[in-house]
């Protein structure tokens, strides 16, 4: 009674009726070509503007797993006419979606990497789990009566399609890690679905075509063994990378917690960088309205090993440009309490008062005063007798040689136009 629990002949669909359906999923040509261009374009969409929704949908229209799980019942059988078959319109179908995901991020204006994209750049030994228990799932649905519902879901999990959109966009944006992340964990995804494909015909038992000596079926096997070993042994260095860039963010968490916000500092901003050994690794921090002295940012930074963070460096971030804007991306993502949003605008009123909008400043003016090497814009607070303040504009300017009065006299026409004052100081830097 316990063996027919985990019995698979069960509710088996007959073997000439699932090979039928199994050899004409392989073919790509006609409509199936159309549908993958599709499903390429609409993930990569997807992975352009994050959309998980959109990622899965075109997960699930997919026609790639076909090829995959043709490879997988012709190697149990030893069809070798069938896995050549199975293998030539699985290239085909991954040179289209390379294509067209490629076509698609060279020509998108928009291509920064976003979360989508990243998580499919670092494949590790969990997704080949996800990768062979998925296409066990498959398997099984494929060879049942009833199909049931794991076929969707394990589209999703499997999860083809994203990684090789991800691969073109490398090849679009000439960022080879993402390339071969990307390729390499779509390779994780073909090669185990296939395995678990292997597996469960062979132990349903479908019948070899012809003769088969026990020398090709060892072959078959030892190949089996070599290219299983050649796609685990780099994904599990990866999932050791992934669990020690885990342990750091926790420490560095913890780090944060004890040091500053269980002291009542506000963070405005956070971003950490583990990278490879023996390469000192970063957290970038910004406070509300602390500042620290370079001594105290030294003492901080030998207190990093009593976390367990060696080789890391601490960088505070101080300069008020940047906190205005770290504090303002804070109140739009509703990060901070609205007891501190009145400090906050109050600091932000303050960094207006004493800047300018000097978005492309350098930028235009050294085309029109090529000698510029670089130029600063402030407000300057002069105080008097009269116990009153004002603020003076004032441009520092670099150059190699000193420009004559005529250019400078025309570099202080330019900024009072383009900075919309009425008067401004200048000065060359010594």
């Amino acid at each position: 009674m316990f063996n027919n629990f985990f019995n698979l002949q069960e509710g088996e669909e007959q073997k000439e009726k699932v090979l039928t359906n199994v050899k004409s999923s392989i073919v790509f040509s006609g409509a199936n070509v159309w549908i993958l261009a599709c499903a390429i374009m609409i993930a990569s969409v997807g992975l352009n503007v994050n959309s998980t929704a959109v990622v899965i949908g075109a997960m699930l229209i997919s026609p790639l797993m076909g090829p995959i799980v043709g490879a997988g019942f012709s190697l149990a059988m030893f069809d070798f006419q069938l896995l050549r078959k199975s293998l030539k319109n699985l290239l085909i179908s991954t040179l289209i979606g390379l294509l067209v995901s490629f076509l698609y991020f060279l020509l998108t204006p928009f291509k920064e990497a976003q979360s989508e994209i990243l998580s499919r750049t670092s494949p590790n030994i969990y997704d080949v789990l996800i990768a062979f228990f998925g296409g066990l799932v498959g398997v099984i649905a494929v060879t049942r009566v009833e199909k049931g519902n794991p076929i969707p879901g394990v589209a999703i999990a499997t999860a083809l399609m994203p990684p090789l959109c991800t691969a073109g966009y490398g090849l679009a944006t000439g960022n080879l890690s993402f390339f071969g992340g990307a390729l390499f964990l779509y390779a994780i995804n073909c090669v185990f679905i296939c395995i678990a494909t292997y597996f469960i015909a062979k132990l349903l038992k479908y019948p070899a075509v012809g003769f088969v000596d026990e020398k090709k079926e060892k072959n078959v096997r030892n190949w089996i063994t070599i290219i299983t070993i050649a796609m685990i042994a780099p994904s599990i260095f990866f999932a050791y990378q992934f669990i020690q860039q885990q342990r750091f963010k926790e420490m560095v968490s913890d780090y944060v917690k004890k040091e500053f916000e269980s002291k009542g500092n506000t963070i405005v901003y956070q971003k950490t960088n583990y990278s490879s050994p023996g390469v000192p690794r970063t957290i970038e921090l910004a406070f509300l309205n602390r500042k620290f002295t370079s001594k105290q940012i030294e003492e901080e930074n030998a207190k990093l090993k009593e976390f367990g963070l060696p080789n890391t460096q601490l960088i505070i971030r101080q300069d008020s440009a940047f906190l205005a804007d770290a504090s303002a991306k804070k109140i739009a993502n509703n990060e901070i309490d609205n007891d501190r949003s009145k400090l906050i605008s109050e600091l932000n009123a303050s960094v207006k008062k004493y800047t300018f909008q000097t978005e492309n400043l350098y930028k235009e003016a050294s085309s029109i005063f090529p000698e510029l090497i670089s130029i600063s814009i402030a407000k300057q607070e002069v105080f008097s007798k009269t116990d009153s303040t004002k603020l003076i504009p004032v441009a520092l300017y670099e150059t190699e040689k000193p420009i004559s009065k005529p250019s400078e006299e025309t570099l202080r026409t330019w900024l009072k136009a383009k900075l919309k004052v009425d008067t401004i100081e200048i000065y060359r830097r010594p």
